[in-house]
């Protein structure tokens, strides 16, 4: 035995030295490796003194090192192949890129030769085959230092490229705002917003509803009106519009949007007219008054929100309205729009933006990006009927009513009690669910409540609507089964801090996910 452990260690001695004179230099370590004659010269020097069992087990030696020599071998051959095989992918994308750029310039060849068909066949088209632009131009006015392929900038012909802009220019010219002496309160405008909505359009909401409709418009720009369908979501709507005097315009969303085109207009390159929809028009009107005008963004989430709607998102979060500008065009013209600065629209401050949801399988779910810049409202309750007194619809300042919201955020200020609950039930959500909701949230809410306290409702009965529907709604993206152990414990602290039962809106939210999970 003492003879084969004698071979066995320089055997292995010899393999393995290998693999340490690869870790030396590569080339010095291989031919060590696979060094055969001396393998077998090891072989010839011990065989005499082997016994049978000696024998085996030096087959076994062999076997193990030509099992391992075999394996490299095919790991080589392996990444060989793959090497190969990624050379002629990148070559073979070379020379498709090559194909391409082949076409392209087949493409440019074949276009410049059907204009100069055309420009032969119809000169009174005006069609310049050089890409100089429209009309005829003589050789010597062509810039011969101007790159080939830059695009002309569109010539201002004198006339006007957005029609219904101009006629709304025109039908404003004279036009002097109006001081409506308005002197109402934030009760009587509610009282007289329900009782208007019930007798002229026989649509009947609750004093709440009406409440938390005004405090949505006084702490935010775009109000989601979402519930099952047929509650009145569009209702309730159209019936604000008509209550101060101006028809909401309603943009009915599409699944084809993908970005503010869809909603402001596109201009045509080939017209030079700007195609304009009703959104932008409705817009351009309010610009011009005083008064109260409403968007109404039907079934939003027909697409995504956020594309289409994108900019106007972050315009509506800027602090001061005079930021808030959106460019509709390049460059401007001189016969432009007279309210349209450098191509660029001044968002008027007195229009909302109100959208209708519908959560089922054609429609996109709404991000919290776009809930967490807007206030959401359920409308779920069936309307009850009940004897509304004769109302008409008012003549309404949207300055008076600007200034009514922020006297009831300065007179009916969030008390420091409430403050201090809402912090510690934030420390408490981030403890023991992960989610916080930060300083945009808050500044809403101290815009919401004080409205609603204002309209007659009560503060804490505003704040339990307003976290269930901006903050403990983000706990539909949680993970169940693993919150539901946290939500009696929660239901405790809120019955703790707020008033047994006082937090109605978020125990029953709470409740629903736990029958959920």
């Amino acid at each position: 035995m003492d003879t084969y452990l004698r071979f066995l260690y320089e055997f292995l001695e010899q393999f393995f030295s290998g693999f340490k004179d690869m870790l030396g230099g590569f080339f010095t370590g291989i031919p060590k490796i696979f060094n055969i004659p001396v393998y077998k010269a090891l072989i010839d020097h011990y065989k005499k003194d082997f016994s049978i069992s000696e024998w085996v087990l030096v087959g076994l030696a062999i076997t193990a090192v030509v099992s391992v020599i075999a394996i490299v071998v095919i790991l080589i051959v392996l990444f060989l192949k793959k090497h190969a095989k990624w050379r002629k992918k990148i070559l073979d994308q070379e020379e498709l890129l090559k194909e391409i750029d082949s076409l392209n310039k087949q493409v440019e060849t074949l276009v410049d030769e059907k204009l100069k068909i055309l420009d032969m066949k119809n000169p009174e088209l005006g069609l310049n085959t050089e890409g100089v632009g429209i009309g005829d131009y003589s050789s010597s006015s062509i810039d011969e230092s101007s790159d080939e392929s830059q695009e002309d900038e569109p010539v201002d012909t004198g006339e006007s490229r957005f029609s219904k802009l101009t006629m709304v220019d025109e039908e404003y010219a004279n036009y002097k705002q109006k001081d409506y002496k308005n002197s109402f309160t934030l009760p009587e405008f509610c009282h007289q917003f329900r009782h208007f909505a019930a007798h002229s359009l026989k649509l009947y909401y609750s004093e709440k509803m009406i409440r938390l409709f005004v405090s949505a418009i006084a702490s935010t720009k775009l109000v989601i009106l979402q519930g099952i369908s047929g509650t009145g979501k569009t209702s309730i709507s159209l019936a604000w519009g008509k209550f101060v005097k101006h028809p909401s315009c309603v943009a009915s969303v599409q699944p084809s949007w993908r970005d503010r085109t869809d909603i402001f207009g596109y201009l045509n390159e080939f017209t030079k007219k700007f195609n304009e929809t009703d959104f932008l028009s409705y817009l351009y009107t309010a610009g011009y008054t005083d008064e109260i005008y409403t968007v109404i963004l039907d079934e939003m989430n027909l697409a995504r929100v956020e594309y289409y709607f994108a900019e106007m998102l972050s315009i509506l979060e800027m602090h001061d309205t005079k930021e808030w500008k959106i460019e509709i065009v390049q460059s401007s013209w001189k016969s432009d729009p007279k309210k349209l600065i450098k191509g660029k629209l001044q968002i008027p401050p007195n229009a909302w933006y109100i959208g209708t949801i519908n959560n089922d399988d054609s429609t996109f779910m709404v991000t919290d990006k776009v809930y967490d810049r807007a206030m959401p409202i359920d409308i779920n309750e069936k309307g009850v009927p009940f004897d509304p007194e004769p109302c008409e619809a008012w003549d309404i300042n949207y300055s008076y009513l600007d200034n009514l919201f922020n006297q009831a955020m300065e007179e009916h200020a969030m008390s420091q009690e409430i403050l201090d609950n809402i912090e510690k039930m934030d420390d408490y959500t981030i403890q023991h669910f992960r989610v916080a909701f930060g300083n945009r949230i808050v500044k809403h809410m101290k815009k919401f409540v004080p409205v609603y306290v204002a309209c007659g409702g009560d503060e804490t009965e505003a704040v339990d609507y307003f976290m269930a529907k901006k903050v403990l709604r983000k706990f539909e993206g949680l993970n169940l089964a693993l919150i539901r152990d946290e939500i009696d414990g929660y239901i405790k602290f809120l019955d703790d801090h707020f008033g047994k039962g006082r937090m109605a809106e978020c125990i029953e939210f709470l409740l629903r996910l736990k029958k959920m999970s």
